[in-house]
């Protein structure tokens, strides 16, 4: 009985040595994925920051092309003026004037000085050519044709000048640019004693004053 009982000690003793000895299974817990999902939300960003950093560039690199190509525009634009301008053989009062063609002439009606409506036109275009070229100062010469006194086609001759000044200077054109000079009769354009010549000669004609 003893012996029986020694025994199965024994064998319980055994078998406990036996469970103990096994080395235990390792648990591996798995993380949540967030991590991936981080990792992906960051690459996106920079993705983004990167693209929003390309746009950036090719806008500056589209401005930095488009002032190039302005100042390039207005050069051009400063050579063709300055090629156009050609010294007067009559002196102003103000001494050497210049001529140019891109500044028109406009005409008026027999004993009149308002500005037509087609003249308006030519005025704007002449408002053009000034604010294209903002150092340039301008003298409006007012001439009339041959009828009339001397004294009438002067005062005439200046309303015609101060009427085109008026309407530049609502243009935006600065009227500190501007000066005006009346020569009435004097100077006739054309010298011919009929309407043709008359009509031309009724006329603003504006030079550049020269530096």
């Amino acid at each position: 009985m003893i012996r029986k009982t020694f025994s199965l000690m024994i064998l319980i003793l055994s078998f406990g040595l036996m469970i103990s000895g096994c080395p235990k299974k390792t648990v591996i817990k798995e993380e949540p994925s967030v991590t991936k999902a981080e990792e992906s939300a960051a690459e996106k960003q920079k993705a983004a920051g990167l693209e929003a950093e390309r746009g950036e560039r090719e806008a500056k690199e589209k401005e930095l092309a488009k002032i190039r190509e302005e100042e390039a525009k207005k050069g051009q634009e400063q050579k063709e003026f300055d090629k156009s301008l050609i010294a007067k053989k009559t002196p102003g009062i103000e001494g050497e004037v210049l001529e140019t063609k891109l500044l028109k002439d406009i005409h008026f009606d027999f004993d009149k000085y308002d500005i037509r409506p087609q003249d308006g036109l030519i005025l704007q275009e002449n408002a053009v050519v000034l604010t294209k070229h903002p150092a340039v100062k301008v003298q409006i010469e007012g001439h009339c044709d041959e009828r009339g006194t001397v004294e009438y086609n002067l005062a005439l001759g200046e309303r015609r000048a101060n009427n085109a000044k008026k309407y530049l200077v609502s243009l935006g054109v600065p009227k500190d640019r501007i000066s005006t000079i009346s020569y009435g009769k004097e100077r006739p354009l054309d010298p011919g004693h009929n309407e043709e010549a008359w009509a031309k000669n009724r006329r603003d004609y504006s030079v550049i004053l020269s530096k």
